[in-house]
């Protein structure tokens, strides 16, 4: 659990990096550590050096998963940041390649399924390239994103930040395949503006201190509050953790075994994660047609009935004990159900958790939400990487559950369903049902129209001389 320890710290800085050299400046900077890191775990031949790779790449790691979904929420249109950023939950380098046909979440989905090939093909090697090998191919995916990267523009969002209109337009521009002239590019420029200039007006920039306390200020009672933005994301990518879903990808081979009637557990594990990757592209089209909201509470809701029948299943005909021998059949439905529970992870929390901390921040504190909502993904991650040998070693000192584990996943997963439910009860107006997480659903009606007439404003002012590419842009009408 090294490599999630010092992810969650790097999750956390990389959101002030991002703020100082830019989103993909930092995404490129994270491949570069992690590569570093691999290079120290491909070549330690002791614990020590092991150690220490595992830790520096970590914090690449960190910057990746944070600055990505970050990177991708600014530059996505719109109408379809839901279905990019669904794209999310799959593999940290291919993504940016691929990045407007199937999205983050897709790719890492993808990752996962190929490092459990890479895995299944050395699982019968008694040499170093048993780890070796594994962990060398990472190298060719931080490669390709750093080099996706390096062939794309920053975000336009970054530039505004940094007050340099020209270049986010030049940006815009790009991302968008249109002149910088036209009226496409100057009115979602202006909207951008008229944004920032808003939210720049309800939280004031100060120290570095007070900057990060902006994350936290308001009431959890205001809709539109930076506390109840923050206290989402960080609760949304705990609830997606408590799932369970990587103790079937961390410890699924070891808990296939438990089983006892299944010959290879390696293969059904390959199995689980295809399933996994086979179902997300639904999710495409469900985040924008459902909706976030009702994903989340039915998608909750179908994993806690998943998982209560293979813990029952567990505890009855698919029980393995020296005097009990685990049904066949029963073990099949208990490897079905998993895998319809995946399904619905992967059609539901999968996407819907990093869609709503990629939407729901302005940009005043954006990278800054976005880090501490990945980081409390990582911390919940080490978590239940650290609990779970316990739960389900087959030890003295351990708690020995074996399948009913489940109930345990599928208890919390009640939780996951009534956070769900209360964000749909009384947080509505950050969960608008079928429209993505944007500014003006955040805020209450007299904010909307003075952020509409500041987007009338500024697109006044853009469309007037000088031009957008000059070195100076005249200020909107107050």
């Amino acid at each position: 659990m090294l490599t999630e320890y010092s992810t969650f710290f790097g999750a956390i800085m990389a959101g002030d990096i991002a703020d100082f050299i830019g989103r993909r400046f930092t995404i490129i900077m994270g491949c570069g550590i992690f590569i570093v890191g691999g290079i120290l775990e491909t070549a330690s031949t002791g614990l020590g050096v092991m150690v220490a790779g595992r830790l520096i790449a970590g914090f690449g790691v960190g910057f990746i998963s944070s600055i990505v979904i970050l990177y991708m929420s600014e530059i996505a249109p719109k109408k379809v940041r839901g279905a990019v950023v669904a794209g999310k939950y799959y593999l940290h380098g291919l993504h940016v390649y691929i990045l407007t046909l199937i999205g983050y979440q897709f790719c890492i989905t993808i990752g996962i399924l190929l490092a459990n090939c890479v895995v299944y093909a050395t699982q019968n090697r008694r040499d170093t390239g048993s780890y070796r090998i594994p962990i060398a191919v990472q190298f060719l995916w931080a490669i390709i994103l750093a080099i996706g990267l390096a062939l794309l523009p920053e975000s336009p969002r970054y530039w505004v930040k940094k007050g340099k209109l020209d270049k986010a337009a030049a940006a815009l521009g790009r991302v968008r395949g249109q002149p910088l002239d036209s009226e496409y590019i100057q009115d979602e420029l202006a909207e951008i503006l008229a944004n920032h200039e808003y939210e720049m007006s309800v939280v004031p920039q100060g120290s570095y201190l007070g900057s990060w306390m902006a994350c936290f200020k308001g009431k959890l009672s205001q809709p539109s509050s930076n506390a109840r933005r923050t206290t989402i994301g960080i609760f949304m990518q705990a609830m997606q953790q408590l799932t369970g879903i990587n103790f079937i990808f961390y410890f699924g081979p070891v808990f296939f075994q438990q089983l006892g009637s299944i010959s290879n557990p390696f293969l059904i594990s390959l199995v689980t994660t295809l399933v996994n990757v086979l179902s997300t592209p639904a999710s495409f089209v469900m985040v924008e047609k459902i909706g976030r909201r009702p994903l989340l509470v039915f998608g909750a809701a179908g994993m806690v009935i998943m998982q209560f029948i293979v813990g029952a299943i567990g505890a009855t005909a698919g029980r393995n004990t020296a005097d009990h021998p685990a049904n066949p059949n029963a073990t099949r439905a208990m490897i079905a159900f998993i895998c319809l529970n995946i399904s619905v992870f992967a059609t539901t929390w999968g996407p819907c958790a990093w869609i709503v901390i990629g939407e729901i921040f302005p940009l005043t504190i954006r990278s800054r939400g976005v880090g501490l909502s990945t980081a409390s993904n990582w911390f919940w991650n080490c978590i239940i990487g650290i609990i779970t040998p316990y739960l389900v070693a087959d030890r003295d000192d351990s708690a020995r559950m074996g399948s009913n584990v489940f109930f345990l996943w599928g208890s919390l997963c009640c939780v996951s369903c009534k956070f769900s439910i209360f964000l749909a009860a009384t947080w509505s107006p950050l969960l608008n049902h079928k429209q993505s997480f944007s500014p003006t659903s955040l805020f209450p009606k007299p904010r909307v129209l003075r952020l509409s007439k500041l987007t009338r404003c500024w697109r006044r002012a853009l469309r007037a001389p000088p031009a957008i590419g000059s070195p100076t842009a005249p200020s909107p009408a107050t």
